[in-house]
């Protein structure tokens, strides 16, 4: 079994992005996937443990023992023994030609509502803020400065 490279990483008090997380938090740190900073965040990756793709025997052993050390330090029970245990190969009982289809449908919704690879979290929350400015400045200006005629 692989060693643990896993270490907690709390920052009290301010917001991370995935970005600026270091490689040990991440359940898989060489790909930089499944972050394990919360106790949701471990149960989620031993739930989609079997979803991640493009990785090796020995990353997925790895994982599971970086997995283990966060679950222990969240106090989230975990009953496997052995990642086999939770598997390699995504058992949701659809075909890859329907993960295709269901893929290229998200695509064309990314792209038509303009998300993706060139938007983050942090422009979507920008864009919203000057939205809502916007809408709250016209409101405004119509009958606020408006001069009252004089008779």
């Amino acid at each position: 079994m692989a060693r643990a490279t896993w270490k907690p990483h709390e920052k009290h008090g301010e917001l991370t992005e995935r970005g600026d997380l270091p490689d040990s938090v991440y359940a898989f740190p060489k790909q930089r996937k499944e972050p394990l900073t919360d106790e949701s965040h471990v149960r989620n990756a031993i739930a989609r443990f079997d979803q991640v793709r493009g990785v090796s025997d020995e990353d997925r052993d790895l994982a599971f023992a970086n997995i283990k050390k966060a679950a222990k330090h969240y106090g989230v029970d975990l009953s496997e023994r052995n990642w086999t245990e939770l598997g390699r190969q995504p058992s949701t009982g659809r075909t890859a030609a329907d993960r295709k289809k269901s893929a290229k449908k998200a695509a064309a919704t990314r792209k038509k509502r303009g998300t993706g690879t060139g938007s983050t979290p942090a422009r979507k929350r920008g864009a919203k803020r000057a939205a809502t400015t916007r809408k709250t400045a016209k409101k405004k200006t119509p009958s606020s400065t408006r001069k009252k005629k004089s008779p």
